[in-house]
């Protein structure tokens, strides 16, 4: 018994010093720095429209051909969005793309890089908040290996990652989204693990030296 709440309180303890570490990345990540002209400009829809802001502020500036902003809800119409981004409506009107199927952050990756494959495109500028870039880089590399994706972080009002533990909702969004990037990594790691089991030839003729 001792030795499982012993296990237990290191685990605890891990979880609670990777979590901190988690925040420090994302605090190093801003402001973002510029980036480099790509084909597209990508946003995903959240809890912030400062996301969608500044995605059109990069589109605007030249930093891309067209914007995608992923995961619009169904019930908003292009006025609508246009509204919540404030952009130059010719520029809105020739050059933003709305994606309606994406749900969650997955969704995302999967609408995204169904849009970016229909355009040809293979350089994005990735746009979302702060806290919410380490798993979207994950899953958007997963969804579009090969492409060359740019993260751009936007500090938006759900979490204040520089001071997350001086209040219980920034800290439980952090917490969860931490616990949502872990498992990613857990998927990744799992994948990549089947992915070499599937890939060796059998014991039998690994050991004759021949092949399957």
């Amino acid at each position: 018994m001792r030795r499982l709440l012993a296990a237990i309180v290191v685990l605890a303890l891990i979880w609670v010093v990777g979590l901190m570490a988690f925040a420090q990345r994302i605090e190093r990540l801003t402001p973002a720095n510029e980036p480099p002209v790509a084909d597209a400009v990508v946003a995903l829809t959240g809890a912030s429209d400062l996301r969608l802001e500044a995605a059109v502020r990069l589109l605007e500036r030249g930093k891309g051909k067209r914007l995608l902003i992923s995961g619009v809800n169904k019930e908003a119409s292009r006025a609508d969005v246009l509204i919540v981004t404030g952009a130059v409506k010719p520029i809105y009107d020739c050059c933003v793309d709305l994606g309606y199927t994406a749900a969650d952050t997955i969704g995302n990756a999967d609408e995204i890089a169904e849009w970016a494959k229909g355009k040809g495109y293979s350089r994005l500028i990735v746009v979302t908040s702060d806290y919410h870039i380490p798993r979207t880089m994950l899953l958007m590399r997963e969804a579009m290996p090969g492409a060359t994706l740019t993260a751009y972080p936007v500090v938006t009002e759900p979490v204040d990652v520089r001071h997350w533990w001086r209040k219980s909702g920034d800290a439980r969004r952090l917490a969860i989204e931490y616990c949502k990037y872990l498992a990613i990594l857990a998927r990744e790691s799992l994948g990549s693990l089947g992915s070499k089991t599937d890939d060796a030839p059998p014991v039998e003729a690994a050991a004759k030296g021949t092949k399957p």
